[in-house]
């Protein structure tokens, strides 16, 4: 089992079950242990599709979020971008840990790359981003001239 907290200071546990994947499977259709079915595959809609990942989060903490009367909607309204992360950290280490005990351990490694793989992408596109010479390209998109460039004729005295 993991936990993580939301912008209200509700500590959340996720645990992989076949309780659980039964009951995400009955409230999204997203069969959990079949993470390479699909076009992309459900581990790749997980990784890309910050929405889906939440709803399947609450599927497998609604017996909580029912216990405190919570909706969905109020679940999502205390989801802000870091408690988002640290919820995907637990879902992806519950998942991992699940496909482990259960002997599939292709399955563990496949969910592990995939954690990687968010991680290398956002790293690599950060150093992209930080790299960019903003000024440079604003001056090539809106077509200003240098600064390099020759005076204007009007502003040289004539001969």
């Amino acid at each position: 089992m993991r936990t993580f907290t939301d912008t209200a200071g509700r500590t959340w546990t996720l645990a992989l079950t076949i309780d659980a994947a039964k009951r995400v499977k009955s409230v999204l259709d997203v069969n959990l242990l079949e993470l390479e079915a699909g076009d992309p595959p459900l581990l790749t809609r997980l990784g890309t599709d910050v929405i889906l990942l939440c709803d399947v989060i609450f599927a497998l903490v609604k017996p909580q979020a029912d216990a405190a009367g919570m909706s969905d909607q109020e679940f999502a309204a205390a989801l802000g971008g870091d408690v988002v992360l640290a919820a995907q950290t637990a879902f992806y280490e519950e998942l991992v840990d699940f496909f482990r005990k259960l002997g599939r351990g292709d399955l563990a490694k496949a969910a592990c790359a995939q954690r990687r793989m968010i991680d290398l992408a956002v790293a690599r596109i950060e150093t992209r981003i930080d790299r960019l010479d903003l000024e440079a390209a604003i001056e090539t998109t809106l077509g200003e001239p240098s600064t390099n460039s020759p005076p204007s004729s009007e502003s040289t005295p004539a001969p």
